[in-house]
C-alpha cells in the first residue's frame, strides 16, 4: 500500500488530498498512467512527483510503505 499525496487542483478536482492504493512496486510514471485512467479529466505526465519528500523521476520505483506527492505546476508574477 501506498500513499499519495494530492495538492492545489488535483485535490480540488478528485475531492481528496490524500488517496492510499496498492500500487507497491509500480513506477512512479506507471502510477501517473494509473492516476490518468482513475481521474481522466487530469493530466499527470508534465507534473513533477517526490517519494517520500524527495524528487523522483518516471522510472523510480515506488515501494510498499512510500508517499508519493503529485506536484503541480506553479505560476506566480
Amino acid at each position: 500500500m501506498i500513499h499519495i499525496l494530492l495538492f492545489a487542483h488535483l485535490q480540488e478536482a478528485i475531492g481528496e488530498a490524500e488517496l492510499r492504493v496498492n500500487l507497491s512496486d509500480y513506477t512512479v510514471g506507471q502510477i501517473k498512467g494509473w492516476m490518468e485512467k482513475q481521474y481522466p479529466m487530469l493530466s499527470f505526465q508534465q507534473m513533477m512527483a517526490a517519494v517520500n519528500e524527495e524528487f523522483a523521476t518516471d522510472e523510480m520505483i515506488v515501494n510498499d510503505g512510500d508517499t508519493l506527492a503529485f506536484i503541480p505546476p506553479i505560476s506566480g508574477g
